[in-house]
């Protein structure tokens, strides 16, 4: 496999205070010996944020004793020459406009348990982002274009599709970190009885076990699971059954947790296929947005919690505070840290190490009876020259059909948000499967507009 010009790879993550992978992103780094004789460059436009990860990442990587070299900037021009990998992971005051893209939402009838991918909160979100991940594509294809641009900023699609659309010059794919390979497999493996206990997860258990997983993003399907060619989704089914009646009993009750059970095996039993993203795929369909004239087992979805997420970016930061004071030890950080999906993905790339993904891309035949330009997740082969879609077979008619509709919506909202256009934006708001009213769409438009208004572009006020 092509490895030219990684042996000693540049990977520069643009957003390194990132809840979800600047801290895993150090480790992996750190730890592969891939990638820890190249360069990790970190990007933060919080300046205090990028001082503490830079601390840490130089406590890592002293404790370790690895010739990892390590840059770090506000301006991410200053860090980009010379990079192998671009990795977006930033958000805009996320969780504060992320609470009020589903407060707004909730007042006009449509509620969203995440509020980042579909909905106004996926709109709005790519509204507030994409502007600044095609600047960042731009700087890519200026000082570093032969770099992978990887985005990892929801809403993952539609990043997706403009990426590829509007910045076609650089390289990329998008990922997202639900179904992240090897765990999702081991776990359906579990919960079809193919082994009890993870350590039985073995090269022999993996390869008998045919899973094929696809979808848009956040709406992914079970579309076949067999071990050894007997069909096991009906056990897999059962085992989510099961979890439904005592799902309730504690644990998590967060808006995104919440009967998450309970929805995938009346889906299951709706549709014959098992949803492998619950926790977003029940914000992807209409059911449980309590518009129904009959009561419901499952009552309708609750409102993402903007205060919790505040909570657990505080502990994040308490944490690495402790890891750089030495409160905590290193040794610490290296046990409770560990690879992430996207240093995965580049780990694989540059050892060419023949590992399948879930990559975001182009589906190029995979699913027989969509077209090769949807842009969908699925399992791929991938080394330096990118993704290879690898065969899944054909979309169930239903499911098809739904994700024909959200791709519409995706692709819409990618292109309103480029061409800064108020008719598309409008369009792809009415295109949206969670909303069924006009006058509702142009109110949650016109309040989401004012809310956050100091994040947008201006364009979209003159």
């Amino acid at each position: 496999m092509d490895q030219t010009g990684t042996q000693h790879p540049k990977v520069v993550v643009i957003g390194a205070g990132s809840l979800f992978f600047g801290r895993q992103s150090i480790w992996q780094m750190v730890h592969s010996p891939h990638l820890n004789q190249g360069t990790l460059a970190l990007v933060d436009t919080d300046e205090e944020h990028l001082e503490k990860m830079a601390k840490l990442a130089e406590a890592v990587i002293a404790a370790n004793d690895v010739p990892l070299a390590l840059e770090a900037s506000t301006q991410r021009r200053d860090v980009l020459d010379g990079a192998d990998f671009v990795v977006l992971s930033f958000a805009d005051r996320g969780v504060r406009f992320r609470g009020i893209d589903c407060q707004i939402s909730q007042k006009h009838g449509i509620r969203m348990c995440s509020g980042d991918t579909i909905g106004p909160g996926g709109i709005f979100r790519t509204m507030r982002e994409f502007p600044v991940i095609l600047d960042c594509a731009r700087d890519v294809a200026d000082l570093c274009p032969d770099a992978w641009v990887i985005n990892y900023v929801n809403p993952t699609t539609v990043h997706g599709i403009g990426l590829r659309t509007y910045a076609p010059a650089v390289k990329s794919f998008a990922l997202c970190d639900s179904l992240h390979m090897p765990h999702v497999k081991r776990g359906y493996a579990l919960r079809a009885g193919i082994i009890d206990d993870p350590q039985a997860y073995t090269g022999q258990v993996a390869a008998g076990f045919d899973l094929r997983i696809a979808g848009v993003n956040h709406f992914t399907w079970v579309l076949k699971a067999e071990y050894e060619g007997v069909d096991v989704v009906p056990q897999i089914a059962e085992s989510i059954r099961r979890q439904a009646v005592t799902e309730t009993d504690g644990g998590d009750t967060g808006a995104k947790a919440l009967f998450n059970a309970s929805i995938g095996y009346t889906l299951y039993q709706a549709f014959g296929y098992v949803p492998a993203c619950v926790a977003h795929t029940k914000e992807y369909v209409r059911f449980w947005q309590g518009l129904g004239v009959t009561p419901e087992p499952v009552p309708p979805l609750s409102i993402w919690e903007a205060e919790p997420r505040y909570q657990r970016h505080a502990a994040m930061w308490n944490q690495v505070d402790d890891f750089v004071s030495g409160k905590i030890p290193i040794s610490d950080y290296m046990h409770i840290m560990g690879p992430d999906h996207a240093t995965d993905v580049i780990e694989g790339m540059v050892g060419g190490l023949g590992k399948t993904f879930y990559i975001n891309t182009y589906n190029d035949g995979a699913v027989t009876n969509m077209g090769d330009d949807a842009f969908l997740e699925l399992l791929c082969e991938v080394d330096m020259s990118g993704p290879r879609p690898l065969p899944v077979g054909q979309m169930p008619r239903g499911l098809r059909g739904m994700q024909e509709l959200v791709l519409d919506t995706h692709e819409l909202t990618a292109e309103a948000v480029a061409k800064c256009d108020f008719f598309l934006l409008r369009r792809a708001m009415l295109t949206d499967p969670l909303v069924s009213s006009i006058a509702d769409a142009d109110a949650i438009i016109g309040e989401l507009l004012e809310a956050e208004r100091d994040a947008l572009p201006s364009c979209w006020f003159e």
